[in-house]
């Protein structure tokens, strides 16, 4: 029997194909997983707004040199940010009843005095069970305030690897993204990128100045795994982007985690994501935010994946794979 024609005119409704889909209902209660993010900087309700989205669990990055208020910074900088996701990460699960674990590590993104005192302590802090991945680290081109030589770089981040292998825990790296062009310039008086709380004018001459500075220091990262003995499969490329995927797909057996937490600022989404499971499958991809109170992050990003990668195309095991079961397993997460 046909249904009657109940509107005044035909709408937009009845030029629909006529069948109905079957809409995967469970993608509005999947779990999923924040492998990368800094969510202890974040206030209370941005880490509320991710128990509202279906978080299950995420590793908590105190690796970082934006939240020491000194430039250059010391090891006891970062041994106090350290100190202060630790002293905190209890009191955040029990506030928000997700999973929040950690990741310690010396990032190169600043010049650091005495890496050495940080390398030597870091033992002990590998072996408490709430560190589930050392960093994020890894080569950087450039550095802010002060240049640190590319040498001494890979080193530190070999020295944090070996500690890794010894630990039997994954490595999270710091790649180096390709910003796309901006589509105009903000006024040199500001100081900062509207969106980001850092000031972008003592970014120091690159130490890496070659024709793909941000691939090379991945190259080095990995050169740098392989030198200390760690598995490339326990090794996790945050920020993966155009630049670096086709390498670290067919040449290296590293994981890739796109951040999708800022794309006003890198130019990943889902979409890129979406096409990295096309072209290789899902087994080695995940998805992060990348939050922090220094940057306009959205503690939604991962959720609103979910349903974006469905719209792409992806089938709902291959998401499910994407934004859960690659991080839970390779982080030893939500068990």
């Amino acid at each position: 029997m046909t249904a009657p024609q109940a509107t005044v005119r035909p709408t937009d409704a009845a030029h629909l194909d006529g069948s109905d889909p079957e809409l995967p209902t469970e993608l509005l209660n999947i779990p999923w997983i924040d492998p990368h993010n800094h969510a202890h900087t974040l206030s209370w309700e941005d880490r509320e707004r991710y128990a509202l989205a279906g978080c299950r669990s995420m590793v908590m990055v105190s690796s970082g040199y934006h939240w020491t208020p000194y430039k250059p910074v010391e090891a006891s900088d970062i041994r106090f940010l350290w100190d202060d996701a630790v002293n905190r990460r209890r009191a955040i699960e029990r506030n928000h009843f997700f999973e929040a674990k950690l990741s310690l590590g010396v990032h190169t993104g600043v010049r650091i005095e005495d890496p050495d005192e940080l390398l030597a302590a870091m033992d002990d802090y590998c072996a408490l069970d709430e560190v589930v991945a050392v960093g994020e680290t890894g080569v950087t081109p450039s550095q802010h305030v002060e240049r640190w030589d590319v040498d001494e770089q890979q080193a530190v981040v070999q020295a944090q690897m070996e500690l890794a292998a010894d630990h039997d825990l994954p490595v999270l790296l710091h790649t180096p993204n390709t910003t796309p062009d901006a589509k105009r310039e903000y006024r040199d008086d500001l100081g900062v990128t509207p969106g980001y709380e850092k000031n972008g004018g003592l970014g120091t001459e690159p130490v890496l100045d070659g024709e793909n500075p941000a691939l090379e220091a991945v190259k080095r990262d990995v050169e740098a795994a392989n030198d200390a003995g760690l598995d490339e499969e326990r090794v996790v490329a945050s920020h993966a982007d155009a630049n670096n995927t086709e390498y670290l797909m067919e040449e290296t057996d590293c994981h890739l985690s796109y951040t999708i937490g800022h794309s006003w600022l890198v130019g990943v989404d889902a979409a890129d994501v979406a096409n990295a499971v096309d072209e290789y499958g899902a087994e080695r991809v995940m998805i992060d935010t990348d939050t922090a109170n220094v940057l306009r992050t959205d503690p939604y990003a991962v959720k609103r994946a979910v349903f974006e990668l469905y719209r792409y195309g992806i089938d709902v095991d291959d998401i499910r794979t994407v934004v859960y079961e690659n991080p839970r397993d390779v982080f030893g997460l939500a068990e």
